[in-house]
């Protein structure tokens, strides 16, 4: 009876308490050591110190951070396919209105193990970095840590994420925006407008962003809180902000899922290769138009 008590009291204080942004930080700090080692491993230290270090300011929600994390999964799986190890499934979940911070955590720590697996597998061995705890951290403190480590994969990777990375991601959005016109019964007569072969990732941020205000439009519409993303304007753009600004679509999409009832689950990117920012300017031009099929009636039942 006595171990029995001593087990639930464990259990209690590994399971009942909120884990702190704090708490997710210091465990980012980790991983930018983990990377920072691997950097001087592969003769790459002299790069990274160029590396944006950007800070956003703005507040983010949870759901926002924890995409963060799955770019970084997806990158890492960029780094495992350079050493011919097998692809791995970024991990996904379910569409939510408010994210649990904690799952945040989960990711972290997800993202702390794949890199420990792809040390074993390419032979490194790093040291114990010590562990230094953080205190009074907000998510956009982890967020800002997290962009920082998805700029030091790029390094590591040898590349930015390609447009064929990005188009896969806008795969997924259109097969998100496929599901919510279908459960709000709305008829999709769009086409794909003609593509601009001198499209470049700059114009495919842009039209990303007008995205991004469409949806906050529909969030209104719906009494959703929304974000604010006007701090990400840049005005020039590569391959891998395209994908991060991608990212917090799919994010941002989530929510509106959830509030009309559609729990299912944004399907795993499929592989492509030699598409261009054209062909994904094109997708997103696409994606939007379809987005602009849903109004204030939209929502009546």
């Amino acid at each position: 009876m006595k171990s029995f008590i001593i087990i639930f009291l464990v259990c209690f204080n590994l399971y009942g308490k909120n884990i702190t942004p704090s708490e997710v930080y210091t465990q980012v700090i980790v991983i930018e050591d983990e990377i920072h080692y691997l950097l001087k491993y592969f003769n790459l230290a002299n790069k990274y110190k160029k590396v944006e270090n950007r800070i956003i300011s703005t507040e983010l929600k949870p759901r926002n951070v924890w995409q963060k994390t799955y770019e970084i999964m997806i990158k890492i799986n960029i780094l495992r396919n350079k050493y011919s190890l097998p692809r791995i499934e970024p991990v996904n979940m379910s569409p939510v209105l408010n994210l649990n911070p904690d799952s945040v955590y989960e990711q972290v720590k997800r993202i702390l193990t794949e890199i420990e697996v792809f040390k074993v597998r390419v032979g490194i061995k790093s040291p114990d970095f010590n562990v230094h705890k953080y205190k009074n951290k907000k998510p956009i403190d982890v967020f800002n840590k997290l962009s920082y480590v998805s700029n030091l994969l790029d390094i590591l990777n040898r590349s930015e994420v390609t447009s064929s990375f990005v188009f896969s991601e806008n795969m997924r959005i259109y097969d998100d925006i496929l599901l919510i016109l279908d459960y709000l019964n709305i008829d999709d007569n769009t086409i794909p407008a003609n593509k601009n072969n001198k499209a470049t990732s700059t114009e495919a941020f842009y039209i990303g962003m007008k995205t991004l205000e469409k949806i906050k439009q529909i969030q209104i519409l719906a009494g959703i809180e929304f974000i604010d993303f006007n701090e990400f304007k840049k005005d020039k753009c590569n391959s891998s902000e395209v994908f991060e600004i991608t990212q917090m679509i799919i994010s941002e999409l989530q929510t509106v899922k959830a509030y009309i009832g559609v729990d299912s689950v944004t399907v795993p990117g499929r592989p492509y290769k030699t598409k261009t920012a054209a062909e994904v300017e094109q997708l997103m031009s696409w994606n939007l138009r379809k987005l602009n099929l849903i109004n204030m009636y939209s929502f009546r039942r």
